[in-house]
């Protein structure tokens, strides 16, 4: 009885002792759409993050300490995702690497600023996410302001004469960005021939496609997600349309091309250089690859987050967001995608977005301009 009493009181002392080093542990935390029709970008940021503290970790750790990755899931959702800011708000967690919707990340983003959590987003483009003088927020990423202006200066330049339709789908992103493209068409001097909206999660776009067949448009493009954007890719070619969809970085997943199968063939879509061919990233690229991993669209993205903030975090000394935040943006931080840095609002200074093509194999490659 005795052996036993010891035994339970080793336990009970081991299992103190790791209550004690997991208290020591710094929590941080990347928040996406874990679950839901965007689940995909989910993936992608949370691969991100835990191969990031999983070397942070391995080199040492930061100010002597361990990372502790926590994974919140907003599925998109504006209210999901302020009610997780707020819940990492109260833990006391300094960082999250989030959200993937501008929808979720602007709500959040508020939470975060009355917790004294520092955001860094590393795929929301909506340019309202840093145009509110909230001292709390970065990105990554460029902003849809950038993205459109280069859609649409590819659309006059490539379609010049062509029938041009417009479609979103009424979310802060999608309309955000359809808006920014339109601004930019009709500034080079094209005026597009429809400019339609959907509801996020319609499925039937046949009412849309046959305007777009009976108005005979060359190139619609969809401010939107990937599950519609594939939806009305699938069902313009089941009606023997021809016509080609362009869209923004949310179709930049294999997903997209797993609902359009080969019709996915053709289809446009702007993002920033791959990441994946960077210098700077090979190594770590590799390393997912030897998983099993593409880490495709926002994967690097949020593994550049963690390095911005953790190494502002070792130059600064403390996790404090005030002194973390003025670190960042008064250096140039080397990360996975190059050398970055900020301006006032918390945008990167390098604007650098360009387009890309679908084939009919389910790959999608940069156009060489």
């Amino acid at each position: 009885m005795k052996f036993i009493k010891l035994i339970g009181l080793t336990a009970g002392a081991s299992i103190a002792l790791a209550s004690v080093a997991l208290a020591q542990d710094i929590p941080v935390a990347v928040a996406s759409s874990m679950t839901g029709s965007e689940s995909a970008f989910g993936r992608q940021f949370k691969n991100g993050a835990e191969l990031a503290v999983a070397d942070i970790n391995a080199a040492g750790g930061l100010l002597n300490k361990k990372l502790a990755l926590q994974v919140g899931d907003d599925a998109c959702d504006p209210k999901q995702a302020r009610s997780i800011a707020e819940k990492f708000a109260s833990a006391r967690i300094p960082f999250v690497a989030g959200h993937y919707c501008s929808s979720s990340s602007i709500p959040a983003s508020e939470a975060y600023a009355d917790g004294n959590v520092l955001q860094i987003s590393p795929g929301s483009t909506n340019p309202l996410f840093t145009e509110r003088k909230l001292a709390n927020v970065l990105r990554v990423c460029g902003r849809d302001d950038q993205q459109g202006f280069v859609a649409g200066e590819y659309i006059a330049k490539t379609y010049k004469g062509k029938n041009i339709a417009i479609l979103n789908d009424k979310t802060t992103y999608g309309k955000g960005l359809a808006d920014e493209t339109r601004k930019a068409l009709n500034k080079a001097g094209v005026t597009e021939k429809m400019f339609e909206s959907y509801n996020k999660g319609d499925k039937d776009f046949n009412a849309i496609v046959s305007r777009l067949k009976r108005d005979n448009i060359d190139l619609v493009y969809v401010g939107g997600y990937h599950q519609e954007a594939g939806l009305i890719v699938r069902q313009m070619r089941d009606q023997g349309l021809k016509t080609v969809l362009m869209a923004g970085d949310a179709i930049n997943d294999k997903e997209f091309a797993s609902i359009t199968g080969p019709a996915a063939e053709g289809t446009l879509f702007t993002f920033g250089p791959d990441p994946r061919n960077k210098p700077t990233a090979k190594a770590i690229v590799d390393r997912f690859k030897a998983k099993n991993i593409d880490p495709e669209g926002y994967t690097l993205y949020t593994y550049a987050a963690f390095q911005v903030w953790s190494q502002a975090v070792a130059k600064a000394g403390t996790t404090d967001t005030k002194k973390v935040m003025d670190t960042i943006k008064a250096g140039e931080w080397d990360t996975v995608l190059g050398k970055m840095a900020f301006d006032a609002k918390g945008d990167i200074k390098a604007i650098d977005y360009v387009v890309y093509k679908w084939d009919a194999k389910g790959d999608y490659a940069e156009l060489k301009q």
